[in-house]
């Protein structure tokens, strides 16, 4: 029986530095069906020069003006053709070369709509080193109420689900990959699958990511997410989902 197809999507704008490594990480995988979808957002440095000597082992590249990051991943889904959608970020790599083939596994073992895993942060020049671990662990009903979150990374979802439930809300700056996992996890009961292992390395951002001012903007924005979904958080939702990011520092990648 012919493998199912797997569109992995990445979104690069200036990603001259990381986005070689990315690539890399995706056309070096073991798995065979896997559709590889690039939308760059204008770049203005040598990204594209670096996207176009893989041309060969690139499905599809497009590189043209876009609203932001989300509308550049929705128009990146759209083009997918694959059952299962996976957003790779040019700032990210897959941890090895079995990590699409064990995905793929899960889905047609368990039969899940959706599935996600664990993820590292790592420093970003030597990748290698490990700054933070995101352990997810196995989802239960109602985890969202104590502000949990599988890594957006790490997140794979069918197609068909993106078709019924709809795509990345464009209200959001920085949380609508919260959103989305909110609407389809905890309001939509999608059938989800855990992978117990790391599948994705994260380069760090910047200091200016812990910043108190991008904090409260997250903390509306979270709100916000629950609110137009018509769903009520408790009452310490919202603050203990920064505060599980905490732990992240004292877990050690297994």
């Amino acid at each position: 029986m012919e493998k199912v197809v797997v569109s992995i999507v990445t979104v690069c704008y200036n990603s001259e530095i990381t986005i070689e490594d990315t690539i890399l990480s995706v056309i070096n995988q073991s798995y065979v069906n896997i559709e590889y979808i690039i939308v760059d957002g204008l770049s203005t440095d040598n990204t594209l020069e670096i996207v176009n000597k893989y041309q060969g082992k690139v499905s599809k590249i497009i590189s043209e003006k876009d609203d932001g990051l989300y509308h550049a991943i929705n128009k990146g889904i759209e083009m997918a053709s694959g059952e299962i959608v996976a957003i790779l970020n040019s700032d990210d790599i897959y941890q090895d070369n079995k990590v699409i083939e064990d995905v793929v596994s899960l889905f047609e073992k368990d039969k899940v709509e959706t599935c996600y895993a664990d993820l590292v942060y790592v420093d970003r020049i030597d990748t290698s080193k490990t700054i933070r671990y995101w352990k997810s662990g196995e989802y239960m009903d109602g985890l969202f109420f104590k502000g949990w979150m599988p890594p957006h990374p790490t997140f794979f979802v069918k197609k068909k689900v993106y078709d019924k439930y709809g795509m990345f809300n464009l209200e959001f700056k920085s949380a609508s990959d919260y959103e989305i996992m909110l609407r389809f996890i905890h309001k939509n009961k999608v059938k989800i699958g855990y992978l117990p292992r790391v599948i994705v390395r994260m380069r760090v951002g910047g200091v200016s990511n812990m910043s108190i001012a991008n904090r409260i903007k997250a903390n509306r924005e979270d709100k916000k997410a629950w609110k137009i979904n018509g769903l009520t958080p408790k009452p310490f939702t919202l603050l203990f989902k920064p505060l599980s990011k905490l732990t992240q520092f004292l877990k050690k990648e297994s």
